[in-house]
């Protein structure tokens, strides 16, 4: 009777024990009362040592009762060893047991299965679940909950699925595993369809659940079903458990909607330091930098923050460019005991570089043991950006003298350094670097090597990166492309542009703004339209900078209605929107109507800059509106303060230049503030070229060869003046000073698109398709000018010759007059033709082509390098202005 009493006070003491020396005392009693060889009482001891976190204790007890023959106190064991993380010897205990006489039950097995899970040992795993097959315990739903949980940590999630489906007997635990696994491992679509099976069923979700499918939600970006979860939270009274409203947190944020994730912070009760730490870190990825600072001060005392808060607030010190609050917060990371590891010093070095401190971040830098690539990168990116890029180079060069390894991070900045310097070597030493280091497989530095080489005039190596590259991305194809633009190689960039869409690439919105301007360039109307059609597929039709490049694109390319309906149909206008209509009815002599769209800019409110009085008084220059364009050049100054530049003296003066205004024209020069340039000088020229004066043209002449005597363009116009006053030796001069100078002039070329067909003509060229014909046509053509009373203008031909056949011979084979034959011959008759030429049309040219739309009774538009002409019935729109 006196054991029965003594054994029930003991059970009670152990039961109620509350630390782990009121359990030694215990433990002692049972020793002295002899009943330390009960299996109960062992079992009871091991299970209470697990529980005190003292398993060396529990196998103590174990060894008493050695060897066991009770699998109660195997469980015991195992378990006690499987719950403080001693999971290699709960597996050897299992090993025991089944080298023992006694039967493992089920009551073993969810301890050995986590011990599995806890040493991601899936191959132990599989073992123990076929013994449990074997045994008949895959039933059990606490074995099968142990499977489904160790198979979701493990990421064997369709095991997981499997044994689950196969349960038949499920509790909320066994639905939380299996979402919780497929939630942890970034299957949220699984993980959100199984939380929906189980709100179908009759179990309640609870805490676990709810933290666990919330990163489903907040991933998937399902904002809707995301506050209907919140509503659940608050109707159930999950919403108090710190570990879902932290979740809710971080999907409200993760949502992009700061506003619900700071009311339901402010509702919580009670906060730790992953609700700071979420807040903090959320409102830095939402760049709401200033608020983000705010909480993390406002808070310090209210919570520890972790290395990861510290250091994004003190990144968040570099964008706000506060050098004060990042020295603040770098002596509370020196109080708060935080190991500054070379993460945290990298961070210092470009936190203080960004905020104009460089001294202080070489000081970090120097005073590192141990630096990585990131504390090289940050101080060359710290030198670059604060300008001084000599020493950024410097330090790559010590970077690799210390056999230090560069990424492709370093290699990034570095080709960008080299590409805003223009300088080559360096760029082709990283090249060569990046070659030996693998680097250059690098995707983001192949086309960023693609890029310098095009800045740098090679875009011929660029190719040639572009041709060798393996693997493209829709930037390669950019590059590659705006490359070949820059270049002013247009075709090769039509050809890459026509590459790309054969391979099925998807272009981005910067494939269309350096694809339309090429099409402007090259007139490729139809070319333009199917990628306005594409704009419209993709959605970025509505985008502004894509709005302006049309207006450009459609103007350049002979249709300006198409402009203007793009312009009517734009939601928002800036300056560069109405700067490129202004423009573009210069472009075609419709001067009343940019003075137009000007007055309507400023009723808008847009504020016109330097640029839109460029193109309002280029369009009054070619509409012959000279007082206008006078005026508007005053109001730029005196209304708007905008100091005039040398682009803007220029207009003026081509302005009175063209209208024939010769002296006013060199008065306003004259009176310039700033010293004349040759594009100045040169609309003199023009204009005293067609007026006739040649007294004055040859003054002029002079003054070009002085200011620029190797631009080809000035040399030739200067040359071609000269010729026409029969000056020779002036001319074999200038010709000669342009070869040895090895200066190349710009060929003379013009092009006509018919079908779907761009046809090439250059000037005197005989081999061009239909060449026969095309000059058997023009024959015939000017025998009618003949009859008009057309005479060719030799003093076009600049070159000595005493013969009129041969000078006439040289004017008929300008390149425009090729192309307008061309497509006479190949359209039906009535068939408006397109032409557009590289140089501006010479004025014989202009005056033949006059007479060919009169004879074949046809609208030619021709676009020289100045502007458009549309010629129909004998007259130009341009009026002789040109």
């Amino acid at each position: 009777m006196q054991t029965r009493v003594s054994s029930a006070f003991i059970s009670r003491a152990l039961s109620s024990s509350s630390n782990l020396n009121e359990l030694r005392r215990i433990h002692a009693l049972v020793i002295s009362l002899g009943l330390d060889g009960s299996d109960f009482f062992s079992g009871k001891l091991i299970d209470k040592y697990s529980h005190f976190r003292a398993p060396a204790s529990s196998l103590s007890v174990f060894r008493r009762v050695s060897p066991a023959k009770n699998v109660y106190i195997w469980n015991s064991i195992i378990r006690a060893f499987s719950k403080n993380g001693w999971f290699p010897k709960a597996l050897e205990f299992y090993g025991k047991l089944r080298e023992s006489k006694v039967s493992p039950d089920k009551y073993t097995f969810p301890s050995v299965i986590k011990a599995c899970a806890g040493l991601f040992d899936a191959e132990m795993g599989d073992l123990v679940y076929k013994q449990i097959l074997e045994m008949g315990f895959e039933s059990d739903l606490y074995v099968g909950n142990a499977l489904v949980d160790m198979y979701s940590r493990m990421g064997l999630l369709s095991r997981a699925r499997q044994v689950f489906d196969e349960m038949p007997v499920r509790d909320l635990v066994s639905w939380n595993s299996l979402i919780s696994g497929y939630s942890s491992h970034g299957y949220y679509e699984e993980a959100l369809e199984i939380y929906h099976e189980l709100r179908n069923s009759w179990i309640v979700p609870d805490s676990f659940t709810v933290s666990s499918v919330l990163p489903a939600f907040a991933n998937l970006l399902v904002v809707k079903q995301g506050q209907g979860l919140h509503g659940f939270t608050l109707k159930s009274g999950v919403n108090s458990v710190s570990v879902v409203n932290n979740g809710l947190l971080a999907m409200y944020l993760k949502f992009s909607r700061p506003t619900d994730a700071r009311r339901v912070f402010d509702e919580m009760v009670v906060r730790d330091s992953v609700t700071y730490n979420t807040m903090i870190c959320g409102y830095l990825k939402l760049e709401m930098v200033e608020e983000s600072v705010k909480m993390f001060l406002e808070n310090l005392d209210q919570f520890k923050p972790d290395i990861l808060t510290v250091t994004s607030v003190l990144c968040a010190c570099g964008h706000l460019r506060d050098l004060s609050l990042a020295k603040y917060i770098y002596n509370y990371m020196l109080r708060a005991g935080f190991v500054l590891e070379s993460t945290v010093k990298n961070i210092l070095i470009d936190v203080y570089a960004k905020c104009g401190d460089m001294i202080t971040a070489r000081d970090v830098f120097n005073s590192m043991e141990c630096k990585d690539t990131v504390s090289w990168n940050s101080i060359i990116s710290g030198y670059i950006q604060s300008g001084d890029l000599m020493e950024a180079m410097k330090l790559f060069k010590m970077m690799m003298i210390m056999e230090e390894q560069a990424d492709h991070i370093t290699y990034l900045m570095l080709i960008s350094l080299s590409t805003r310097l223009a300088d080559l070597k360096f760029g082709k030493g990283l090249h060569s670097n990046g070659i030996k280091s693998g680097i250059y497989i690098d995707l983001s530095v192949s086309n960023a090597l693609i890029d310098m080489y095009a800045k740098c005039g090679e875009v011929g190596d660029s190719l040639k990166i572009f041709n060798s590259m393996g693997t493209l991305d829709t930037v390669t194809w950019n590059t590659v492309i705006s490359a070949c633009v820059r270049f002013g190689d247009f075709a090769t960039g039509l050809q890459v542009t026509t590459q790309m869409r054969k391979n099925k690439v998807v272009p981005d919105m910067a494939t269309f703004l350096v694809t339309l301007p090429m099409c402007a360039s090259l007139a490729a109307k139809r070319l333009g339209k199917e990628i306005h059609c594409c704009l419209l597929r993709f959605g970025y039709e509505s985008e502004l900078q894509i709005g302006n490049a049309l207006i450009e694109m459609y103007s350049k390319c002979g249709c300006l209605e198409s402009s203007f309906r793009v312009f009517e149909r734009m939601s928002r206008r800036d300056v560069v929107t109405w700067t490129g209509m202004i423009y573009a009815y210069g472009m075609y002599g419709e001067g009343e109507k940019a003075l137009e769209s000007f007055v309507d800019m400023e009723k808008s409110g847009i504020v016109p800059d330097s640029v839109v009085f460029i193109a309002l008084i280029y369009a009054c220059s070619h509409s012959g509106l000279v007082e206008k364009g006078l005026a508007c050049f005053e109001k730029m100054k005196t209304h708007y303060k905008i100091d005039p530049m040398i682009e803007h003296y220029a207009c003026v003066v081509d302005l009175l230049s063209r209208s024939q205004k010769i002296s006013k024209a060199e008065e306003f020069i004259q009176a310039m503030p700033i010293e004349p340039d040759a594009s100045i000088w040169a609309s003199v020229l023009r204009a005293c070229r067609t007026s006739g004066d040649m007294e004055t043209a040859e003054r002029v002449s002079r003054r070009i060869i002085e200011l620029n005597p190797d631009d080809p363009g000035y040399s030739i116009l200067a040359s071609n003046a000269y010729a026409a006053l029969r000056k020779w030796d002036k001319v074999s001069l200038i010709r000669k000073s342009v070869r040895d100078k090895h200066i190349k002039k710009n060929p003379g070329y013009s092009w006509i698109e018919i079908g779907k067909k761009v046809h090439v003509f250059c000037s005197g060229d005989d081999s061009a398709p239909q060449s026969e014909a095309i000059h058997k046509s023009l024959e015939i053509l000017y025998s009618l000018m003949a009859k008009e009373g057309y005479i060719p203008d030799s003093r076009e031909v600049s070159q000595n010759l005493e013969e009129e056949e041969e000078k006439r011979r040289l004017i008929c084979g300008h390149s425009e007059r090729l192309a307008i034959a061309f497509g006479l011959l190949n359209t039906e008759p009535g068939t408006p033709l397109q032409v557009m030429k590289n140089l501006r049309v010479c004025s014989d040219c202009h005056e033949v082509t006059k007479l060919i739309s009169k004879i074949v009774g046809r609208e030619i538009l021709v676009r020289d390098a100045n502007r458009f002409h549309l010629f129909k019935d004998g007259i130009c729109s341009c009026k002789d202005r040109w």
